[in-house]
């Protein structure tokens, strides 16, 4: 299987869902300005495609960037503390550490060659331009492209207005037919009516018209969309009215800003009136949604959910919503700029607050689905899923956090996604927003209990003991009050894996047994029964009784096997490594490891791919291959650096770790130690995980 792309070097970019016209000039100074500014800005009004510029420069240079262009979407974004977190999560770094996200991030790029592009930050300037600061001066081939509709107004930065599109007449000796506006129209009106071209029966209207328009690109592909049914000079007609009437008498111009707001204005008041209502309701998504979410959150007695399939496709054929495939199925996304307009009309008809809560309930629901299917055979699906639902998921919290009364529902909404913090890849985040909603939600209660826990396993994860031990017994006292048996159990079972991460094993051995004891029934398989039994397990090896701990991992793997879980599997696979490897087996302890990491790639599990390779690297020393071991070590530690605490800074790993670099340095010395080590800290992620596995052979190295 290929590993995740956040894994992978070519980037991120988005697909161009449609073809670019013109801007040939504007594309050659952008390029030219990337060569010598680190940080430009694109900015412009809305419509005139700054987005789309800067995704064509960037499709045009990527190869220019050896570790790849990465695309962030800003755009729906509302807490300003979110906006490193979702750089990370754009760039695939699974960070897992308590530190400062921004220390995270200047850390990754620091030695890498990246084009980075920051969309639509003009609501964010206040966080987006001290954190580009840091970020070049941490990475000096690092360069940044931000879009937004004013300056960063950050050190360094150079501006680039993005201009509308030149059209007929401002250059007078330009053929019209080659004018870019005019270009832009064809274009579009071709996609729409199959056989339509601007010749000579209709190029003066089409001039006029994109004239008109003022060249804005999305005025231009709205008009063009009016072609199903009326010719280009009935468009120019009725526009051309409407626009006068607005100007006033004297029949002036429109400011550019408002040319675009009347065309989209009059587009919506050409649309049906359920057209106009769903694109109103689905402003409230963030980023792209399904059908099935449209279904429920759009739907009433005045626009029926059987109906919403039907409309959506009247809204993609007028250009309002774009829609395309990914391997779950079609997906929707309403352009930026008429997205904002849907929601000052959702204000207007009162729905805004329904719909936001209709908005929320959906990912809720959709997020206690996924944590009830955590445990079975589609755990990779739903990985994916809720990955892919991210920016959804980050607008309900905002719901439950900035409305009164509704941070108990946040409360739940969080904890039930804590395999999203916890297996996917977002333990920062998750933090982040539980202490918020936490805070918002002082009064004890089983919704509480529940993110208090949840609390505690993300902090473990992050290798924040004492963090993880102090959520845990607030879990412990609040669950008694509360009588909440389920959490007691649960923050026993937390306060057993931060006694095991302290190195106390009488201790852990005493709460995770309890945990196991009372899970045995089946229920919370995961985050409950499994994790215990893997990490009583990691604990009985330490007290040196290897059987005993394999005992307890093949209970463990029959049930996942059983139950069609992979996540937890893969540890356990992993800890029975140590086992098999403490008993001298080392060729089934080679096997039992590699087959955890293969397992691992399914998942973006960065800190258990490099708790493999720890392990691959002092069974290749055990093994005779103290080079390799070396190499191994090297791009290990890089990625704990990178993503988490090194060995959770926990006793129980960093004592094989240390020894293993002691040994390893005693056969080979400290100066081809240091060459391997360094050959292997260049190595990204995914390469590191082929060079482990030994699928496509050995990197040479350099």
């Amino acid at each position: 299987m290929a590993t995740p792309a956040g894994w992978r070097q070519e980037g991120n970019l988005p697909v161009e869902l449609t073809s670019f016209v013109g801007r040939t000039r504007l594309l050659a100074s952008l390029r030219q300005r990337l060569q010598k500014s680190r940080l430009v800005t694109v900015t412009g009004i809305g419509g005139v495609g700054k987005s789309r510029t800067a995704l064509r420069i960037a499709h045009q240079i990527r190869r220019q960037f050896r570790d790849g262009v990465w695309y962030a979407d800003l755009a729906r974004l509302q807490d300003p503390g979110m906006v490193q977190h979702t750089i990370t999560a754009a760039l695939g770094i699974a960070d897992q550490s308590p530190r400062e996200g921004s220390d995270t991030l200047a850390e990754w790029l620091a030695d890498r060659e990246i084009l980075l592009v920051l969309d639509t930050c003009e609501h964010l300037v206040d966080a987006v331009a001290p954190l580009t600061s840091r970020l070049l001066d941490a990475a000096p081939n690092l360069r940044i492209l931000a879009t937004s509709r004013r300056s960063l107004n950050a050190p360094g930065e150079y501006t680039l207005a993005v201009p509308p599109l030149t059209v007929p007449g401002d250059d007078p000796s330009e053929n019209p037919y080659t004018n870019e506006a005019v270009e832009l129209f064809g274009a579009r009106a071709g996609a729409v009516v199959p056989d339509f071209v601007v010749d000579e029966s209709n190029v003066t209207a089409v001039s006029e018209l994109c004239r008109r328009l003022d060249g804005i690109p999305l005025a231009i592909e709205l008009a063009a969309v009016r072609l199903r049914s009326l010719s280009v000079e009935q468009i120019l007609t009725l526009l051309t009215d409407r626009f006068s009437l607005l100007a006033g008498a004297s029949r002036t111009a429109l400011p550019r800003h408002q040319t675009l707001r009347a065309a989209i204005g009059w587009s919506h008041e050409l649309c049906e009136p359920a057209e106009r209502l769903l694109w109103a309701r689905l402003s409230v998504f963030a980023g792209d949604f399904e059908l099935e979410a449209a279904r429920y959150v759009c739907s009433d007695e005045t626009l029926a959910a059987d109906r919403i399939l039907d409309v959506i496709g009247e809204l993609v054929d007028k250009s309002v919503l774009l829609s395309f495939p990914t391997p779950a199925g079609q997906r929707y996304r309403l352009i930026d700029t008429l997205r904002q307009y849907g929601g000052e009309w959702l204000d207007k008809l009162g729905e805004t607050p329904e719909r936001r809560r209709r908005h929320r309930d959906y990912y809720l629901q959709l997020a206690e689905r996924g944590e009830h299917s955590w445990s079975g055979p589609r755990q990779v699906h739903w990985f994916t899923r809720m990955r892919q639902e991210h920016d959804n998921i980050r607008v309900a919290l905002e719901y439950c956090l900035s409305v009164r009364g509704e941070e108990g529902v946040g409360l739940e909404l969080l904890s039930s996604l804590w395999f999203l913090w916890v297996a996917c890849g977002f333990a920062r985040e998750g933090v982040h927003y539980l202490e918020r909603t936490l805070e918002a939600a002082p009064e004890p209660s089983r919704r509480r209990c529940k993110a208090l826990w949840v609390l505690s396993y993300i902090r473990s994860a992050q290798g924040d003991m004492a963090g993880a031990l102090e959520a845990a017994e607030r879990c412990s006292t609040e669950a008694v009050r509360a009588g909440d048996s389920v959490a007691v159990l649960l923050a026993t079972k937390m306060q057993g894996t931060a006694a095991m991460l302290q190195g106390d094993t009488q201790k852990a051995t005493a709460l995770l047994g309890v945990a196991i004891e009372f899970h045995r029934g089946g229920r919370e398989l995961n985050p409950g029964l499994l994790p215990a039994i893997v990490e009583l397990s990691m604990v009985l090896l330490a007290q040196g009784e290897p059987a005993d701990a394999e005992t307890l991992l093949l209970d463990c793997l029959k049930t996942c096997q059983d139950r069609g879980e992979l996540w937890l599997r893969s540890y356990a696979w992993y800890v029975m490594s140590l086992a098999q490897r403490a008993t001298g087996r080392h060729d089934e302890s080679l096997v039992s490891c590699k087959e955890s990491l293969r397992i691992k790639r399914h998942f973006h599990d960065v800190l258990g791919v490099v708790l493999c390779v720890d392990t691959l690297a002092t069974l290749n020393l055990d093994m005779g291959a103290p080079e390799r071991t070396a190499m191994l070590l090297g791009a290990a530690q890089a990625n704990w650096r990178t993503f988490g605490l090194p060995q959770f800074g926990s006793p129980f790993f960093t004592a094989e770790h240390e020894q293993c670099v002691k040994e390893c340095k005693k056969l080979i010395g400290d100066a081809a130690y240091d060459e391997a080590y360094a050959s292997g800290a260049r190595l990204s992620l995914g390469d590191l995980v082929e060079y482990a596995l030994d699928d496509f052979g050995d990197f040479e190295q350099e």
